[in-house]
């Protein structure tokens, strides 16, 4: 019977016994088998007292029914209390509910089942398997008597006893007739040997040995109560037991016509990626648990964290390796800076163009030709480096950032802050004196500019030194909730740090610059660039005080490689989009549209220069106190004098070469 439910899948199963000892002694075996051979577990055990009250078969369905989940019943009864049993089910409702499985009590009998059949349909009896003495003759030609099935059984104990006997007598008393006096006075357990060491073919044609506990050889028919397609009811083979199970699943029935095999089971099957989580005391009750984040069922009881590089797979059965990314040209995050680079680097070239072919112009040699061209050259590397920020990462790339990434505004506020440095000392040593200040000097400027820009140059060296440039793919930047839309990112080892350590240079360069642009904003703009100068420093700042927040603020987002190359790039080609728009765009407009304006100016002694500078800074403060005449008379004067005391110290300054 156990290997039964077993082989239907019926691991949650109750028992059913009639009191005494057939239907217990029978129960209890069945339950110890269950547990030596594990897989099957016993919802609960009742009991059929021998004397039942009204009533209490009802009250044992609605106990049965308490575990539903046990379909399967195990019954040891007599055909009564089998028959009562059905019957309260039938009152219940519970028509198709229950799974029967029925001891040799039930076998094939009708008694237990008449007017009850579709509640008994689909149970399993076995019995012991058994064959018709053909010595034994009919009682009557007409009779419908039919042999006892236990016949075969009674005869064949008969000869069993006669058997040993037999043996006792050859072996106790040597060929005496009758019986000797060595067996008058019998030992029980003698005889049992006797009995237990028989072996001859039964009745049946059968062997008839006994094991070491006196047990005959299990050999049984299995039979399933079916209901036919004419609704006749019949108990029908399906298979036998002799040692050893042979069922034909294909011939059994549940409900009428319905070949699916029912289940009886405390806990479905988990499914694909889920663990069992077992009921304590229970093995065979347990709860599906999934396997959750970037856990992959590892047995049928545990789960297990996927490697850090890798998630599970669709059916969390493995794990597999995390999709590696990187800024695609074709992204909408990529192609916004690179459109705006390209406008730039068309802008620049333009501008330089411009420049080498009216080298020799006025307004060229004004602007500082050597200066121009180093700032130009920054620009240019500002707009350059978006392309290397959206390239795949290898080491040459990575490499080459690291150059380049601050090397561009480094180029561009080297120059400016030693422009605007040269303006404010040759203002400044105006006021003491008419002698112009050291280093002034285009190929001074030049030697400042590059001192400046080789700090840049030799902190990058150090850096490659101390860490080589290389690639690395970063699992935590998208390392989502849900494991489907993780990602690798492919990028250059450079943290938040590096990066800020390598545009930190440039913007200590560019908030020196802004302070002169300040110190020198009362300066007339007829004289020099100033007050454009400081123009392009104050956007400048504004650009990247609004980069700051937005970088860092998307520390923590799963999109913050591209917004963070994004912002960066466009950070960079804003800023020297405004150094080319305000510095640049003006001069290349009068070359080309006004070139009557690129014409030499007139050239003024330093003292006048810085005079006329001083004047200006008063006018600014008198201009609101006096009318307009007599500040302007007080200017005149003013430059009258001052004109005529430096005659003889002329210094070869045009007002925009200042």
């Amino acid at each position: 019977m156990v290997d039964i439910v077993t082989a239907m899948g019926w691991n949650y199963v109750s028992t059913l016994a009639s009191e005494g000892n057939y239907g217990e002694s029978g129960v209890e075996a069945f339950v110890q088998i269950s547990r030596e051979i594990g897989g099957v577990c016993i919802a609960q055990s009742l009991k059929i007292p021998r004397e039942p009250k009204p009533g209490e078969f009802d009250k044992i369905i609605q106990r049965l029914l308490e575990t539903s989940n046990a379909r399967a019943v195990i019954m040891f009864a007599n055909e009564d209390d089998i028959r009562r049993v059905l019957n309260a089910a039938k009152r219940s409702n519970q028509t198709g509910h229950f799974l029967w499985v029925g001891s040799d009590s039930w076998g094939s009998k009708i008694s237990p089942v008449v007017q009850q059949e579709r509640v008994a349909e689909g149970a399993i009896t076995i019995l012991p398997k058994r064959a018709s003495v053909d010595g034994l003759e009919k009682v009557g030609r007409d009779s419908s008597y039919e042999q006892e099935g236990k016949v075969q059984f009674v005869m064949d104990a008969v000869y069993a006893m006669a058997h040993a006997l037999h043996r006792m007598h050859r072996d106790l008393c040597f060929g005496y007739p009758g019986l000797c006096p060595r067996m008058s006075n019998i030992n029980g357990k003698e005889l049992l040997s006797y009995i237990r060491a028989v072996n001859f073919n039964g009745s049946a044609g059968t062997p008839v040995v006994f094991n070491e506990n006196g047990d005959a050889p299990g050999r049984y028919d299995i039979f399933q109560y079916q209901i036919t397609n004419k609704s006749t009811a019949e108990y029908k083979v399906i298979g036998q037991w002799t040692n050893k199970l042979h069922i034909n699943m294909d011939a059994m029935r549940w409900r009428t016509g319905d070949p699916t095999l029912p289940v009886s089971v405390c806990s479905v099957p988990c499914r694909t990626g889920e663990r069992k989580k077992i009921v304590k005391g229970v093995p065979c009750c347990w709860h599906c648990e999934r396997c959750e984040g970037y856990h992959y069922q590892a047995s049928e009881f545990s789960c297990e964290l996927c490697p850090y590089e890798q998630r599970p797979d669709a059916n969390r059965t493995g794990c597999q390796p995390i999709p590696i990314i990187k800024l695609e040209w074709h992204s909408p995050w990529a192609m916004v800076p690179v459109f705006i680079s390209m406008l730039g680097i068309l802008a620049t070239t333009f501008v330089i163009v411009t420049f080498v072919r009216y080298n020799d112009t006025p307004i060229v040699r004004a602007s500082g030709r050597e200066m121009s061209y180093v700032l130009l050259t920054g620009i240019f590397l500002c707009y350059a480096i978006t392309f290397l920020m959206i390239a795949t990462p290898d080491v040459a790339v990575c490499s080459f950032r690291r150059i380049f990434l601050g090397l561009g505004m480094c180029f561009s506020y080297a120059a400016l802050l030693t422009k605007t440095n040269r303006i404010h000392r040759i203002f400044e040593q105006g006021k003491k004196s008419v002698t112009a200040p050291r280093f002034i000097s285009p190929a001074s400027q030049l030697v400042i500019t590059f001192s400046l820009i080789s700090v840049q140059l030799v902190g990058v060296f150090v850096w490659f030194a101390v860490d080589p440039p290389h690639t690395v793919v970063d699992y935590g930047e998208q390392r989502t909730q849900d494991p489907e839309n993780a990602r690798g990112v492919l990028k250059c080892d450079i943290s938040d740090l590096s990066l800020i350590c390598s545009l930190g240079y440039s913007i200590l360069l560019m908030v020196t610059c802004t302070v002169y642009a300040i110190k020198t904003r009362g300066v007339p703009e007829t004289f020099n660039e100033a007050k454009p100068i400081g123009f392009t420093m104050y956007t400048t700042c504004i650009i990247w005080l609004a980069f700051i927040p937005i970088f860092f603020g998307t520390a923590q987002s799963a999109e913050r490689m591209y917004i963070q190359t994004t912002t960066l790039t466009i950070s960079l080609s804003l800023s020297a989009s405004v150094s080319l728009g305000m510095l640049y765009m003006p001069k290349v407009y009068i070359i080309i549209f006004h070139p009557e304006q690129n014409v030499p100016k007139r050239k003024r002694s330093f003292k006048a220069i810085v005079t006329a500078a001083t004047m200006s800074g008063k006018l600014t403060q008198k201009g609101g106190d006096r009318p307009n005449g007599e500040v302007k008379t007080e200017l005149c004067e003013s430059m009258e004098t001052n004109t005529s005391s430096t005659k003889t110290t002329y210094v070869s300054y045009s007002n925009h070469a200042v």
